[in-house]
């Protein structure tokens, strides 16, 4: 059955073969150790509001995509990949506050 058929009988395309397989969850992910790594040294370990907040966000971004991917229909799936877009703003921004 081809796609366009799958979808318009309400089925599921995104994400077939399970979000840890997606390279954009995978790489949230690993952004995710890095920064817990990098918030336990230094002057940012010190920083407990800052620190706290981004591994919030940062976080959040695979916990999204992964959300995401389990949802039922491609429109939610969207939704959650726009909130974890939104958690990397976050989180670029958070680190460019603390580089400065």
């Amino acid at each position: 059955m081809s796609d366009k058929r799958r979808e318009a009988n309400g089925e599921r395309l995104m994400g077939k073969g399970g979000f840890k397989e997606l390279r954009v969850w995978q790489n949230g992910k690993d952004l995710a150790v890095y920064i817990y790594q990098i918030t336990n040294a230094g002057d940012f370990a010190k920083d407990y509001g800052l620190k706290d907040q981004i591994r919030r966000a940062v976080i959040s971004i695979p916990s999204n995509i992964a959300e995401g991917d389990e949802r039922e229909t491609d429109k939610e799936a969207v939704r959650y990949f726009y909130i974890a877009k939104g958690s990397s703003a976050e989180v670029l921004t958070q680190a460019t506050i603390y580089c400065l």
